[in-house]
């Protein structure tokens, strides 16, 4: 067993933490909420729907991935006093969809339950930190790089889609990044968001026809089913994913925003975070990577730990209320939440890019992000895990004096 870090020496009161709260942590919270509860949810409305769920299981599903995870990035940031946003493995409900075709949802939630068992296990003993910390930051931020590439080439889609939207939040994202005092009057992001709002609004392409009017969840305890079919095909692609790929992103782009994060605390926190999701049928939990780098995408970093606070009540409200907020995101046009996450995301895909092909590795960096990009699974394991695997692969044969000479 191995020691968790210790918490902040010094944990903020409350008095403190809206002392931290600007105008950029609110705004960046927000954003980074609002990209969880876009195009991460609408993969979980589609996987559940293909896979047979009731709407009452996905509401369950969005309330645990929600509110759970939201009250753990809370507690988790608070007393770290650093950005640990904790939500739900994106890979991991894509492989939820194929599993649903033959599985029973029981049988699903078990392999929910034995893999976070595994993800608790491995984080007490100091395995996960030992894989973590060997793993060459190049080749980690490579795989990074070509996951966030998705979300820099959205946005070219986005303005290829639809000009007068995506083009004018766009036109507007640089205009004010262009002009350091406009900037700082209001973050480029917002102001790309409410242009976007008011082009959606003022084209009448806002569909309420899907809203219900306010309605609060209504989560259910879902019994697990223990089978050897769901387990040998779910558990070790589910503890990969979060263990090497969401944690080696979540890890990477808060050691380059300047964080040090807990690696162990946060690896038992997922586990534990992902039993209690289990319970009402969701997946497991794990560090994100997307929403922690817009969380650390603006701001000081001694106050990123409050824009993570924003994004995780904004969460649990959300999670509180799925139904009502479901129906309301899914009246606004794809377009809108492609550009704001991409725009989001630019500097921390430049910074990533940077990182992989400047110094050692960058062959095997190269391997990993070629990999990455092509996104082709293989025995249910995301592309970025293999990713990593040819990149350290390639490094071993084609750059052995880097790992020599490697600090770790």
């Amino acid at each position: 067993m191995i020691g968790f870090e210790r918490p902040a020496a010094e944990r903020p009161g409350l008095r403190t933490v809206l002392g931290d709260l600007g105008p950029a942590q609110l705004a960046t919270g927000f954003i980074a909420f609002l990209f969880s509860a876009t195009g991460p949810l609408a993969i979980i409305l589609s996987v559940g729907t293909h896979g047979g769920l009731t709407s009452a299981e996905l509401s369950s599903f969005v309330f645990g991935v929600f509110f759970i995870n939201g009250l753990i990035t809370l507690a988790m940031s608070w007393a770290y006093r650093q950005p640990l946003a904790l939500f739900w493995t994106i890979p991991g409900t894509v492989l939820m969809g194929p599993a649903l075709q033959h599985l029973t949802l029981p049988e699903v939630v078990g392999a929910f339950y034995a893999t976070s068992l595994v993800v608790l296990v491995l984080g007490l003993s100091g395995l996960a930190r030992r894989v973590l910390e060997i793993l060459p930051t190049p080749i980690v931020m490579s795989m990074v790089a070509g996951i966030f590439l998705q979300f820099g080439t959205g946005v070219v889609r986005a303005v290829h889609g639809d000009f007068v939207l995506a083009g004018s939040m766009v036109a507007a994202f640089f205009a004010l990044s262009a002009v350091p005092q406009a900037g700082k009057r209001m973050p480029p992001l917002i102001g790309a968001l409410l242009v976007g709002f008011a082009v959606v609004i003022l084209s009448g392409r806002l569909d309420a026809a899907g809203f219900h009017g306010f309605v609060l969840a209504q989560p259910q305890i879902v019994p697990p089913a223990f089978s050897l079919l769901a387990m040998a095909e779910l558990v070790v692609p589910l503890a990969i994913t979060i263990l090497v790929v969401q944690h080696g992103q979540g890890f990477s782009v808060l050691q380059q925003a300047g964080h040090r994060p807990p690696l162990t605390a946060v690896t038992v926190a997922a586990g534990i975070g992902g039993m209690l999701s289990a319970a009402v049928g969701a997946v497991g939990t794990a560090l994100t990577g997307p929403t922690s780098a817009l969380i650390t995408s603006a701001g000081s970093p001694d106050r990123h730990y409050a824009t993570a606070m924003v994004t995780a009540v904004l969460a649990m409200l959300f999670g509180l209320a799925a139904p009502t907020f479901v129906d309301l995101l899914l009246g606004m046009p794809v377009e809108l939440m492609l550009t704001l996450g991409g725009l989001a995301i630019l500097r921390v895909l430049l910074t990533a890019l940077s990182m992989a092909f400047h110094g050692p590795f960058s062959f095997g960096a190269l391997v990993c992000f070629l990999v990455t990009v092509a996104d082709l699974p293989l025995l249910n394991v995301g592309a970025a895990f293999w990713g990593l695997v040819a990149g350290v692969g390639a490094s071993l044969l084609m750059e052995r004096d880097a790992f020599a000479k490697a600090p770790n």
